[in-house]
């Protein structure tokens, strides 16, 4: 199984919480409109949902919220948007591949995540993100604040017309705008980050690594830089190159569980199993729940080297957190005929 999209894009650090169940998210997406348990009862159908709250954090109660929308993209559907009322939650209905989320506050990103593609049925992902002016204080894992940057008067005009172009779905207008971001101001590394991104979605992949490094070359600690053009490399099956990236965001922000978790894949793909199981147990140990489908790939990374018993107890484990996985049976039954 292929374990990257070129979708899987990371541009600001954040928290998540993954791999509940599309039973547990019922009352989230009913109040979006959807029904997953009516859907994925129907013969013949299995419809995957992804569903979550967002938290906005620093925002003191009394005052009006600011405007938070979450976008849904798939190889389907190009880009389904939500605006996220006081409950916080949004639930979309997952139609392709290479899906995706992108949470914006006020028209600017927040948070941007890849949408799992194990998860069959329902998938939560939970975000918690902080407005743009206010001081972010949070504990390690929650956006952080040493990636950010003053703001240019020269370019929060552009910003805002980039942020209206995406809205509209113009990436060739947005793409061109975020340009001219850079032009004005050559040291905004969070816009050659989203320059790199916008290049991926239009599948140039040579310029959007070009962007992710001119973007490091100015922070050579940017995480998420380093992550995406990691992405690429692993893509482009340069296991090596990847893991080299993937250490260095891993070394620049030690709290990603996401960071070592891909670490972890690039190390298995290269075939350095000792080494990936490491990175896949940090990753756990920083997000037991969020990271829980590292247990899966421990266990077949245990199943191919024929030690059953160890395999039985990462399905054993995961099941304990995700109890309700499409394939928990095919799991139990595992665990059954491979006693730990």
């Amino acid at each position: 199984m292929r374990w990257l999209a070129i979708a899987a894009l990371v541009v600001f650090a954040f928290f998540t919480l993954s791999s509940a169940a599309i039973g547990q998210g019922e009352d989230i997406c009913r109040e979006a409109g959807e029904a997953p348990s009516r859907e994925i009862a129907r013969p013949g159908r299995r419809i995957s949902y992804v569903y979550g709250l967002v938290v906005l954090k620093g925002v003191s109660q009394g005052k009006d919220l600011p405007k938070v929308v979450v976008t849904f993209s798939d190889s389907l559907q190009p880009g389904v948007r939500q605006t996220i009322g006081r409950s916080g939650s949004y639930c979309f209905r997952i139609q392709g591949t290479g899906a995706k989320l992108l949470v914006e506050v006020d028209g600017v990103e927040a948070a941007r995540k890849s949408v799992s593609e194990l998860n069959i049925g329902g998938l939560r992902e939970d975000f918690e993100v902080y407005p743009s002016n206010v001081q972010q204080t949070a504990p390690p894992g929650v956006v952080s604040a040493k990636f950010t940057r003053p703001q240019n008067p020269g370019t929060v005009g552009l910003y805002k017309k980039a942020a209206e172009a995406e809205k509209d779905k113009q990436l060739k207008k947005e793409l061109e705008l975020v340009q001219q971001i850079v032009a004005v101001d050559p040291d905004d590394f969070i816009a050659w980050a989203k320059l790199g991104t916008l290049y991926l979605e239009d599948n140039s992949l040579v310029d959007a690594e070009s962007a992710f490094r001119k973007c490091i070359k100015i922070r050579k600690d940017y995480a998420p830089a380093l992550l995406n053009i990691g992405m690429i490399h692993a893509f482009q099956n340069r296991y090596t190159d990847a893991i080299d990236m993937f250490e260095r965001a891993v070394a620049s922000d030690p709290q990603n569980a996401r960071a070592y978790r891909l670490l972890g894949e690039a190390y298995l793909q290269n075939r350095q199993g000792n080494l990936g199981l490491v990175a896949l147990d940090e990753a756990l140990r920083l997000d037991p729940t969020g990271m829980a489908e590292c247990h899966l790939l421990k266990a077949r990374l245990y199943d191919l080297a024929g030690a059953r018993n160890l395999a039985s107890h990462e399905y054993k484990v995961f099941l304990t957190k995700v109890k309700d996985h499409p394939d928990s049976k095919q799991f139990e039954k595992y665990v059954k005929e491979n006693p730990e």
